[in-house]
């Protein structure tokens, strides 16, 4: 909103500094400061309300150290990482971009599903909350507006690089041949990224068209049940990785963060003709989306680090989850998840690995055995011995390593 004002004011007043809401850049930074700023002054009085609400965190024995003196924390505190996203998005963004408009939608859309969850599990007495087969069915059709919006919508679009014989004689012609100059024009088109290779352009019409080229007019179905896997995964992901004190929030700062440099670079026509990478129109304020959310997260931070004042419930993983693969859907990139959210990819499996062990061994010996200790995988950390502080500095510090890893792949084909 504050984004129209200052477009007005420059338009008609030529006003001092209202220009500079017309830079990406400058909104961006404007953004994760409001997010900070009402995470960490907001948050405080959300909590005392939560605490008021006797919304406290009711504690399974596991048998983890620490793990009794946490009954009562409050929870749903993932109210705090919505509202210090959606306030600064609303203010800041361009409300009529599409992009934007998917991912107020998801936020809204995953946040009611969690808060569902919680609100279950706190006021209803019923410790596991939303049955599985409902939170499954929320993100399926989440996943079905994703798809269908991002093939359907004539906004959503991309802008490919010409051939590079084409390319050296407009050079020749020009040696200060604009960047734009050297991209087709923009078409709709279900491309993504596929990371390591050359040619990493993929295309999912080739995942139907070999059986027959007349098939190509189904491509959607297959973009739209690839977004379904994504945002359940990820989302899943998120929710098994909340388990100790700032673990979600701290590695999903860290995801969001390298997905706002690839929106970033993605969207601007000089940077993505440098790194031979899709050019994708509007996508730019994406950037200002994550910008708000990386400063929702680590305002969040403030008061879930050991030891915990709040957790932030399935109100916030599974809208942290869900967020992630939208952005990482939208900047064509939704291929580089299993690297850059290897954190969630290992929690995932860790638990898939000791289900399917214990029931497999239990067959076959009479008595299910395990992999891990316990899973999810930092559970099994815990039960090591190790401290809930230094594990999640650990993990924090393999998912700085898989987001440079991450980025690198720009250039490693």
């Amino acid at each position: 909103m504050l984004y129209y004002l200052f477009e007005y004011l420059e338009q008609e007043f030529q006003f001092p500094g209202a220009s500079l809401f017309g830079f990406i850049t400058f909104r961006a930074a404007v953004a994760i400061i409001l997010s900070l700023l009402i995470s960490t002054i907001f948050g405080k009085r959300i909590i005392r309300f939560l605490q008021k609400q006797q919304v406290g965190e009711t504690i399974r024995d596991l048998g983890l150290e620490g793990q009794v003196e946490k009954a009562g924390t409050p929870t749903m505190g993932g109210i705090i990482i919505i509202l210090a996203t959606l306030i600064p998005v609303l203010l800041l963004a361009k409300l009529e971009n599409i992009y934007i408009i998917l991912l107020i939608v998801t936020t809204l859309w995953m946040g009611t599903i969690g808060f569902i969850d919680d609100y279950i599990k706190k006021f209803k007495n019923d410790k596991e909350g939303l049955k599985g087969k409902f939170k499954v069915l929320g993100q399926v059709g989440l996943g079905i507006i994703v798809g269908a919006t991002l093939f359907f919508h004539q906004d959503v679009t991309l802008k490919e690089k010409l051939p590079i014989a084409q390319q050296n004689e407009l050079r020749a012609e020009n040696p200060d041949v604009q960047a734009t100059k050297l991209f087709k024009a923009e078409e709709k088109s279900t491309k993504t990224t596929i990371p390591f290779l050359k040619d990493n352009e993929f295309d999912y019409s080739d995942l139907i068209t070999w059986i027959s080229p007349s098939l190509e007019k189904y491509t959607w179905i297959v973009f739209i049940i690839v977004s379904i896997f994504i945002i359940t995964a990820v989302s899943n992901g998120a929710n098994l990785t909340d388990g100790i004190d700032g673990l979600a929030a701290g590695t999903s700062a860290i995801i969001v963060l390298t997905l706002g440099i690839f929106a970033w670079v993605s969207s601007n026509i000089v940077f993505s003709g440098y790194l031979d990478i899709m050019y994708i129109p509007r996508a730019e304020e994406i950037t200002i989306y994550i910008a708000a959310f990386v400063g929702a997260l680590v305002g969040f931070l403030w008061y879930n680090t050991y030891p915990a004042q709040v957790f932030m419930g399935d109100t916030g993983s599974l809208t942290i989850g869900g967020i992630i693969a939208v952005i990482a859907i939208a900047v064509r990139k939704e291929w580089l998840i299993p690297i850059l959210c290897g954190i969630f990819l290992a929690e995932n499996l860790s638990v898939v690995m000791q289900v399917s062990y214990f029931k497999y061994t239990r067959k076959k010996f009479g008595e299910g055995r395990r992999i891990f200790k316990m899973s999810p995988l930092h559970h099994h950390y815990q039960k090591s011995g190790y401290h809930e502080s230094k594990i999640v500095t650990r993990f924090w510090i393999v998912g700085i390593l898989l987001a440079i890893i991450t980025i690198v792949t720009l250039k490693i084909r």
